[in-house]
């Protein structure tokens, strides 16, 4: 008895439930096919109506995509993304694969329109009798859905169009009605083949198929189309990684509906079915830490950001720049950038090679080229990345593109300050008394917008003064000239030719080479800036010495050659902004004069092998050291600090031409290893220069004469001899000493043995010691 109402209480919900159906196919059937009859005709009409009104205008291609960088030799180095993806063509997929999702997904797909009615009532009779719920959704419908869920930007996009609503599927009907209007049935599944979502990561069927198998699309066995084709209804679920079980079940599911539609043999599925899955993982990895050159990479992806927001990105609020984040990780964008990775690994090796990785102490470097301002590497010796003895924070870099706020730049500034003084005319042979120690008054102030010591100026006077300051212990004192001076790097004797030059004609001249400091304010115009006071980054820092290289020529840094959108355009890009920074002669004398840095001056013993040029810099009480140097045709900027905090931890006893000298000395011979060694050219006008009395002691008249007369310089021989135990008619000594700088056609007095053995002669030579530099206080003293 009990048995029979159970039985007829079944009976009844049964009846219901199909009764319920059909007045939902009812419904359907009324959206679609508009006219009606009588009252209730009217409701259907007015119902169709509305969903006519509706919005159809989806865009359909292109979905998002990876953003791909590349060297600039065409080599992958980089991939941006927030959904894996590769979308492919449908010719691109392997038949199987195709076949497979349509036999699981919707195998009316080509017989049918948006809507598959028949389909739709055999999912509502077939659900009546389980609780297992079929799907009645066309592909067109879940290719739609899935285009949503793409677009969506944000959490409450994403919340509104995968909400179960029936206002949201008639959305989606709409949207499909439209599509299978103007789109073929292969389009449709190409668009849905690359925009399903296979779980783990892997948007697409080309992503997911690399992802699972390592293989593309193209090469998908049966097996695993299956596998692949059964993943789209519940990706977490049926996660061939997490869920192993679950996901061969589905596959089987799979394998026998397509062997139900004939597509396949019940034996090929069986013997499919029978097999475990057998995965071959390629795990997706973007960003830049996966990069080979991650810190050239985080440059180039703040240049994109700031590419994608018109410049605007540095003054948009974080929503808004989250956004242009979303866009270059969605944007399929093809990034084509300047990096050479010769200069890369050879910055790299170098770098490492004197500073341990996981230490406390960073070499940071940055190769540019004369000329283009193209960047050609940029390095730090910490590996990029979170984690124990890594950083995520691009230290060479200013803090527009993901670094700090630099770091002092030493005597790598007095550049600047020469190059001013002899584009305001003075002359090189001007000779200075430059003391240990000096106080220098009279610093006029320039207007400036920036901060200094935490007080604001906007357009203000600022720096001016009186300045003491010292010479680095191990540095000379004396009579220098611009030459001597800069080879031996003297403090003093550069604090006495800015107070002539003027402070803010030397900082205008830092600034026509793209000086600026790490946190993008000026360059603040206190007299020890020519001293580096302000901190600055190595990137901008290689490409002001490359304007030298390039003869006066500046191009402001430059990582980004080409970007080229989803769709195949191109990107415009903002003007690079090249410009003459200082006439060529101006710039041929600085080259020639930093020249002896290597050679004579306090980098001596770090040359390269071929004609270069540079500058030692040592920071304020050991804060940091510095050095930068190029040739014709490459620059580059080293610098050692203790990355917690330069004033915290120091470097003691390191100097511009210790390690940031022999970092720059292996990579730029690296770097540069098998390319031309052009020389620099000679200054095409007279600077007042000086020259070197030669080395004569010993020579014979006739010899010496020759020499000296060689240098640009006159000859006179004393009266009488000299008693030395030298051989007779030979040179004892000069005066000049041998060594003395001196400007051209200087007389030197020779004076001659008489062979008679009286004791030495005089050693006849200059002092070609020096030292480094020190670094006096800032701002400068009153």
């Amino acid at each position: 008895m009990r048995a029979a109402k159970l039985d007829r209480g079944k009976a009844f919900s049964t009846l219901f439930k199909l009764l319920g159906a059909g007045v939902v196919a009812g419904v359907l059937v009324a959206f679609i096919a508009l006219p009606g009859v009588g009252s209730a005709g009217l409701t259907a009409r007015d119902a169709a109506n509305n969903f006519e009104d509706m919005d159809s205008n989806l865009k359909t291609t292109p979905p998002s995509e990876k953003t791909v960088m590349y060297d600039a030799n065409g080599k992958q180095i980089a991939t941006f993304f927030d959904k894996y993806r590769e979308s492919v063509r449908l010719d691109q997929v392997a038949p199987i694969m195709r076949q497979a999702m349509v036999d699981i997904e919707d195998s009316r797909f080509y017989k049918h329109g948006a809507l598959d009615l028949k389909g739709t009532i055999r999912a509502l009779a077939s659900n009546v009798e389980s609780e297992q719920t079929q799907g009645g959704s066309t592909l067109t419908q879940q290719y739609v859905k899935n285009l949503l869920v793409d677009q969506a930007t944000t959490q409450e996009e994403y919340k509104e169009v995968t909400a179960p609503t029936v206002g949201r599927k008639l959305r989606e009907l709409r949207y499909a009605l439209d599509i299978e209007q103007h789109m073929t049935k292969d389009q449709i599944l190409e668009g849905y083949l690359n925009v399903a979502y296979f779980s783990a990561g892997a948007y697409g069927i080309q992503a997911a198929a690399k992802r699972y198998f390592s293989v593309p699309a193209s090469k998908v066995t049966l097996g695993q189309a299956a596998l692949l084709a059964g993943i789209t209804q519940n990706p977490t679920l049926y996660d061939p990684i997490r869920n192993p079980k679950e996901a061969r079940k589905r596959r089987d599911i799979v394998l026998y509906r397509m062997a139900q539609l004939g597509d396949i043999s019940k034996q090929r599925a069986d013997a499919e079915a029978a097999k475990p899955i057998q995965l071959n993982r390629t795990d997706p990895v973007g960003g830049c830490e996966s990069s080979k050159a991650p810190y050239f990479c985080e440059y180039v992806k703040y240049d994109m950001l700031d590419i994608l927001s018109n410049g605007k990105y540095w003054s948009m609020t974080p929503k808004e720049q989250q956004n242009v984040v979303n866009k270059l990780n969605r944007g399929g964008y093809t990034i084509r950038t300047t990096l050479d990775m010769k200069a890369q690994n050879a910055v790299d090796r170098a770098l490492r090679s004197h500073v341990a990785p996981a230490g406390n102490r960073v070499g940071a470097e940055a190769m540019v080229e004369p000329g283009t301002g193209r960047i050609k590497a940029i390095g730090l010796s910490k590996r990029f990345g979170a984690g124990k003895g890594r950083t995520t924070i691009n230290l060479p870099a200013d803090s527009h593109h993901g670094g700090g706020t630099g770091v002092s730049a030493g005597s790598t500034f007095k550049t600047f300050t020469l190059a001013a003084a002899l584009d305001e005319g003075i002359p090189v042979s001007t000779t200075i008394n430059s003391p240990q120690t000096t106080t220098v008054g009279g610093f006029q102030p320039c207007k400036y917008t920036g901060t200094i010591n935490g007080t604001k100026y906007k357009n203000q006077m600022a720096g001016g003064g009186t300045w003491t300051l010292h010479n680095a212990g191990d540095s000379e004192a004396g009579d220098f000239n611009l030459k001597t001076a800069t080879w031996h790097s003297v403090n003093t004797f550069y604090a006495q030719l800015e107070k002539r030059v003027g402070v803010c004609d030397a900082v205008d001249m830092a600034k026509a080479f793209g000086m600026k400091r790490g946190n993008g304010e000026e360059i603040a115009p206190v007299p020890s800036q020519v001293l580096g006071s302000n901190d600055i980054d190595m990137v901008h820092l290689a490409a002001a010495y490359a304007g030298f290289g390039a003869r006066g020529k500046y191009c402001e840094p430059l990582s980004v050659t080409q970007v080229i959108d989803s769709d195949g355009k191109q990107l415009k890009l903002p003007k690079q902004d090249c410009h003459q920074a200082v006439d060529q002669a101006v710039a041929d004398k600085v080259d020639s004069i930093l020249s002896g840095v290597l050679t004579k001056g306090t980098a001596a013993g770090r040359g390269i092998g071929r004609p270069a040029a540079g500058k030692t810099g040592t920071c304020e009480e050991f804060t940091c050291a510095v050095f930068a140097g190029f040739t014709p045709n490459m620059a580059a900027a080293t610098a050692y600090w203790d990355y917690r905090g330069p004033w915290q931890y120091k470097v003691y006893g390191v100097y511009g031409a210790d390690t940031p000298g022999a970092m720059w000395q292996q990579s730029m011979q690296d770097a540069l290893a098998g390319k031309p060694a052009p020389g620099f050219s000679t200054p095409s006008r007279d600077f007042g220069d000086t020259t070197r009395v030669p080395q004569v002691k010993g020579m014979k008249l006739a010899a010496a004469k020759a020499k000296i007369t060689g240098s640009d310089l006159r000859v006179q021989v004393a009266s009488g001899s000299v008693d030395s135990d030298q051989p007779k008619g030979t040179v004892v000594s000069t005066s000049p000493d041998a060594g003395s700088e001196v400007p051209p056609g200087t007389t030197v007095i020779l004076y001659i043995s008489n062979g008679k053995k009286k004791g030495g002669g005089g050693n006849g030579h200059g002092n070609d010691g020096g030292g480094d530099e020190g670094f006096p206080g800032w701002p400068p003293g009153n």
